[in-house]
């Protein structure tokens, strides 16, 4: 394929002006025309075209071009242009000694012209040399007396401006023009591609390919002709190919102008404007670049006829990246540290922006002074704050390779290791596994339990075991943690769930509880400790006493025992039992002083369903600082606030996320403000508040996404998600969270039992009470297996209750409700006593209006709102039920035939508040008539009457939905009463109903 060729696009002005000029030197007048702009603007091809049109037009043209290489070659111009005349005197002009106002040839030039007038065209005249300069200047003194133009070019600001430019007096009567080259417009770049392809381009790709190339005809004709010969067209989606093309065709120029580049003054100065040009001002790149003899001017003038750089307020820039990476890339390795280190401490000097200085440090060699880390640090934040993670950890990295206190060291690891558990968690837990191996217990530990805290939100559960390995391995010599009167009962037996057989309670080691968003406590049988009622410990000034000695004001001790709880909390999250080198699970210490034991101790027993109290005081004590000054943990206190939504404390816990979560941002740890906000949102759906979770869901996957989420927390957050979209209405996005298929480690989570109870309620949701049903047995099955009894972590008996009842299975329904009412008044918060009440009054007939106005009263005390609105809702149809059927027995005989029509009630009021008390018209709308057996009131013996007519839509043929719409009821209410009139009329379901009713008629 040949190369494509493309006109002088857009120059028409500059082509009018010198056609006229070479017509006016045909008439013998003189001219002086410079030609300027950017390399690559198209300043030689207008030159070019001069020449051909002025051979054309019968003139002599004598035509020269200035190099770099010949920048010191005295008279190598002229050589040039007096080689077709006289091709012995280019020989001698190098030859011969310069005399004092010699100008060799000259005279003879302008002896020869006076005959035939004569265009001398010169291009590049920035890189003329000194004598050839002033030969040319000579010229243009004597242009006024010969027919002679002189046509020159140039790019840039000429390293010595020539004295024949506009403004000057020296060309007195010639004529003097400047013609000054604009890039191309997005118009002549769809011109050019126009011409390229045969084809016009899209808009999206002229716009992009004139975006990338600044306009430049040099580059665009090249661009264009590598695109055409890759076998591209100018089409939209060949965006991308034609922007990485573009960058190698730029930096392929930078190269070629560079080479030509051969002053080191002009080479050290372009180096040192590649490095900090942006950031410092011109004459402190020229201090940067190094001592050299040549002005400030000068090496303006030599960078700007480079056309590797631009001006930009007043200063000169290096065009872009790709330009930047070329000057730097032939620079040895060493060199370029060496340069950019020497950058930043001048950067630092004059006390420029943090951020560039710390730019300047990530390619520096080590500085070895102070400041450089605190910048480095500082940067970190900056870029934090700017959502710029990935720059974020390369300024911290960098800052490792500073010299530093191994203090120093160890808390920055740590801080960036909380950063690439969001951007490269097997990094983190690398970085997290040096830290808890190298750290040892001492004055104002606790680093160790940071990193192995840190590690359990990242789901690494194997660092905390060896984390609490290392610990008791330093420290063997160390007395035992003296122990106070404590004891730990086991939990008594009611505890034991009577719906699930004792195969269903695997007996293993207890557990301590689990890590944001598990389900369970670690152990079944554990329970909260007496705790006395004695001072807390001693201050700090106690820790250097010998009685502090084995208890937590000892540092070892603090750590082990902080250690000893996340190794549990590790334990449960993720069995590892089959792993040969993983230590048995620790006893839970009973040091409930240690913050961390207590939170993990509140979560355990609240999970377990005992001493609620107790259970709430631990909690609290979860948030209290120690008084030896140790950090508190993050895991063991989200432990601590989700063991206080149990105990209905949800405002209190509300209040220490908030505080966790500012601490959290403080600290620039992206890991611990997802899982917070993501505990946050459990206890928005706990409260009715679906809004404020889909708010917080959306920004803890914006703070980790799910793809980086470890797989054994991901059951954990599709739940609140789906559970979320549940309550928001979006029912067909919980479909497509709860479809989504699972990574295999994530069936080995202990949240899984989360994502089985969301599965459930979708189930409900789409009228499938089988699927609901099976859902709800694995969710207790899972829950159980971890020694979780409380209905108040998820009440899966009531919801399992409900659908075996709708399914016509009241044995299994009554057991499943009686036992979670059981268990709710034993743990005694107000939430799930309710809702285990209103399930009771669902699948129970016996005292269920007394039963309903129960869980009334006691939800309203408790902050579950929309278990609240639907206990009253129930409530409400239950008594309008009851007065109807009080109405029925007092007509007799008479209230089997159903009385006329009424109106519906309005579009959003439930049937169950919208009508009055009293005798329940027959529902009509505009398709169906609810028409019950008038003649055969046996059929219906013991049915209410909105039962009666509920079945005998049902017995048409109609849905559980479409029923709801004909009777302006909810599907759920649908249901309830179907079972209701199953269990009555001893019928296993609608084919029955639907043959009885037919026997009942007579057909």
């Amino acid at each position: 394929m040949p190369p494509i060729e493309l006109p002088l696009l857009e120059r028409d002005r500059e082509l009018a002006a010198l056609s006229a000029v070479i017509g006016e030197l045909g008439s013998g007048r003189p001219a002086v025309v410079t030609v300027t702009g950017e390399p690559g603007l198209g300043q030689n091809d207008l030159l070019r075209w001069a020449a051909a049109y002025a051979t054309d037009a019968g003139l002599r043209v004598l035509s020269a071009h200035a190099t770099p290489a010949e920048h010191e070659v005295r008279y190598g111009v002229v050589a040039q242009l007096l080689a077709e005349e006289n091709r012995t005197l280019a020989p001698r002009l190098f030859l011969t000694d310069e005399q004092p106002g010699g100008l060799p040839g000259l005279n003879g030039l302008l002896n020869a012209v006076r005959d035939r007038p004569t265009l001398l065209v010169v291009r590049d005249t920035q890189w003329l040399d000194p004598a050839s300069l002033r030969w040319l200047e000579a010229l243009a003194r004597r242009l006024p007396r010969a027919p002679v133009a002189l046509l020159t070019s140039t790019t840039g600001t000429a390293l010595t401006r020539p004295e024949w430019s506009v403004g000057t007096p020296l060309t007195g009567l010639a004529t003097t023009i400047e013609l000054a080259l604009p890039p191309l417009t997005s118009s002549g770049t769809a011109t050019a591609v126009l011409r390229a392809f045969g084809a016009p381009g899209d808009p999206a790709f002229t716009e992009a390919l004139a975006e990338a190339t600044r306009g430049i005809p040099a580059v665009v004709h090249d661009v264009l002709d590598r695109f055409a010969r890759a076998g591209h067209s100018p089409r939209a989606d060949r965006i991308d190919p034609l922007r990485a093309l573009t960058a190698e065709v730029v930096g392929d120029h930078a190269t070629r102008a560079l080479s030509d580049l051969r002053d080191p003054a002009a080479v050290d100065a372009l180096r040192a404007l590649a490095v900090c040009g942006d950031l410092l001002d011109f004459p402190l790149v020229c201090t940067l670049a190094g001592p050299h003899s040549v002005s400030e001017s000068r090496l303006r003038a030599a960078l700007a006829a480079s056309g590797l750089t631009t001006l930009r307020d007043g200063h000169p820039r290096v065009q872009d990246a790709v330009v930047r990476a070329r000057v730097l890339e032939e620079m040895p390795a060493a060199d370029r540290a060496e340069l950019y280190a020497r950058a930043a401490g001048i950067a630092q000097r004059v006390a420029a922006d943090d951020q560039g200085i710390a730019d300047l440090l990530l390619l520096a060699r080590p500085v070895g002074d102070p400041w450089a880390v605190d910048t480095l640090r500082r940067g970190f934040t900056s870029a934090l704050r700017g959502g710029r993670r990935d720059l974020a950890v390369a300024y911290l990295a960098r800052a490792l390779d500073e010299p530093l206190a191994t203090e120093d060291r160890a808390r920055i690891e740590f801080q960036l290791a909380s950063v690439e558990m969001v951007t490269a968690p097997a990094a983190a837990e690398r970085r997290l596994g040096g830290l808890i191996r190298a750290t040892r217990p001492g004055p104002g530990a606790g680093l160790r339990a940071r990193a192995t805290d840190l590690c359990l939100l990242g789901g690494d559960t194997r660092a905390a075991r060896h984390a609490l390995a290392g610990a008791i391995d330093s420290a063997q010599a160390a007395p035992g943690p003296r122990r106070g009167p404590t004891s730990v009962p086991a939990v008594p037996p009611e505890a034991e769930p009577a719906s699930t057989p004792r195969t269903h309670l695997v007996p293993h080691r207890p557990y301590a509880g689990t890590p944001p968003g598990a389900t369970g406590p670690g152990g079944r049988r554990s329970a909260a400790p007496d705790l006395p009622d004695t001072p807390r410990s001693p201050g700090p000034e106690a820790a250097g006493r010998p009685d502090t000695a084995g208890t937590d004001e000892d540092p070892a001790v603090a750590e082990r025992h902080e250690l000893t709880v996340l190794c549990r909390v590790a334990s449960f999250l993720r069995h590892d039992d089959a792993d040969l080198d993983v230590l048995p699970v620790p006893v839970l210490p009973d040091a409930v002083h240690n913050p961390a034991v207590a939170g993990v101790w509140a979560w355990e027993h609240g999970v377990a369903g005992v001493h609620r109290e107790e259970v709430r005081r631990l909690a609290r004590s979860a948030f209290v600082p120690a008084a030896t000054g140790r950090p508190l943990l993050v895991v063991p206190r989200l432990l601590g606030c989700r063991a206080l939504l149990l105990t209905d404390d949800g405002d209190e816990a509300e209040n220490h996320l908030g505080a966790l979560l500012d601490e959290s941002h403080r600290e620039r740890a992206a890991i611990s403000v997802a899982h917070i906000l993501t505990v946050r949102a459990e206890l928005h759906i706990r409260h009715g508040r679906p809004d404020a979770a889909a708010r917080d869901l959306a920004a803890a996957q914006a703070e980790l996404p799910l793809g980086r989420l470890h797989p054994l927390f991901l059951p954990y957050w599709l739940a609140l998600s789906m559970i979320t979209d549940l309550q928001n209405g979006h029912t067909e996005r919980a479909r497509e969270t709860a479809a989504r298929p699972l990574p295999p480690l994530a069936h080995e989570s202990a949240t899984t039992a989360q994502l089985l109870f969301a599965r459930g309620v979708l189930a409900r949701t789409d009228d499938e009470p089988h699927q609901a049903r099976e859902h709800f047995r694995a969710c207790g099955r899972w829950l159980l297996r971890h020694g979780c009894v409380n209905p108040a972590v998820q009440p899966w008996r009531s919801l399992a209750a409900e659908a075996a009842h709708t399914l016509g299975d009241t044995e299994e329904a009554a057991r499943l409700v009686h036992e979670e009412v059981r268990l709710a008044r034993r743990w005694g918060a107000a939430a799930p006593l309710g809702r285990a009440q209103l399930s009771l009054a669902v699948v129970t007939e016996e005292n269920r209006v007394e039963n309903l106005r129960a869980a009334v009263t006691t939800l309203g005390a408790a902050s579950a709102r929309t278990a609240y609105t639907r206990a009253v809702v129930e409530l409400a149809a239950a008594e309008r039920e009851e007065n109807e059927r009080r109405t029925a027995v007092a007509l007799g005989p008479a209230a089997t035939v159903l009385p006329p029509v009424a109106p519906p009630p309005g579009r959003h009021v439930p049937s169950a508040v919208a009508r009055p008390p009293g005798p329940r018209p027959a529902v009509l709308t505009g398709r169906r008539t609810a028409k019950a057996p008038g003649h055969d009131a046996a059929v219906w013996h013991g049915l209410t009457t909105v039962e009666r007519e509920t079945a005998a839509l049902a017995a048409q043929g109609l849905g559980n939905r479409e029923i709801a719409t004909e009777l302006a009821v909810t599907a759920r209410a649908v249901e309830l009463r179907l079972s209701g009139v199953y269990r009555k009329l001893r019928i296993r379901g609608r084919e029955e109903l639907r043959a009885l009713v037919q026997e009942a008629e007579g057909s």
